[in-house]
């Protein structure tokens, strides 16, 4: 089976990030959404089409729905004062800004399962993006590789391959229900790392999002 060089669209937050531990202001929640609706007033979406707080209806589905650890679902554990659920990049940049501007901690879900909880708990006052509105992945089977959004799965990212092809592959993990985003930036062992390399060895290129909010590319 060929294994082609897959070009990995990845909007991650950087790994810096998640390490920073501001101090929360008390009217930290209020300046967030203010700093929020001045930059949406630019941007693709409607803040309240993504943006969720515990005085929206839909705020615990939503975040109930990317729990796989029950543990953390329980009454006592700390929950993001917002949910942020962008459909583009710029979005994101948006949101680390704001964050940042606001003194709150920054969660990301990319897609897979959490059994540990990093992405849904803090001792502090935090944001979760949750990238669960970009998953979309492109395959190019005459170039062999692939854009892929950080709110996919390694499952779905095999799949859509297996529908382009059956003589291409991708070396990553065994377990479907992986997101990417965590996978690939984590390395990503599987089965046929000893052959084709880990997941992060068949990258060729990415779009991060840093600490300031900044899109960087390789390119």
């Amino acid at each position: 089976m060929e294994t082609p060089n897959f070009s990995c669209f990845l909007v991650i937050i950087a790994v810096g990030i998640l390490c920073f531990s501001w101090r929360a202001s008390s009217n930290g929640h209020d300046d967030f959404l203010k700093c929020l609706s001045l930059q949406y007033s630019n941007n693709y979406t409607s803040i309240s089409n993504v943006v969720y707080s515990p005085k929206n209806s839909s705020y615990f589905s939503v975040l109930q729905s990317s729990i796989r650890n029950l543990r953390f679902a329980s009454p006592t554990t700390p929950r993001p004062q917002f949910i942020v659920t962008p459909v583009h990049e710029s979005e994101i940049q948006s949101v680390v800004y704001c964050a940042k501007q606001s003194d709150l901690q920054i969660r990301t879900i990319s897609g897979g399962h959490d059994y540990e909880g990093i992405s849904h708990a803090s001792e502090i006052p935090f944001v979760t993006i949750d990238l669960i509105n970009m998953s979309q992945i492109t395959v190019d089977v005459e170039k062999r590789s692939a854009w892929v959004q950080a709110g996919a799965t390694i499952g779905q990212l095999y799949y859509r391959i297996a529908e382009k092809s059956r003589n291409l592959g991708f070396p990553a993990g065994v377990v479907p229900t992986v997101g990417v985003g965590g996978h690939f930036s984590g390395g990503g062992h599987g089965y046929m790392t000893r052959k084709y390399g880990i997941a992060a060895d068949n990258i060729i290129d990415a779009h991060l999002v840093d600490v300031n909010g900044r899109i960087l590319d390789r390119f």
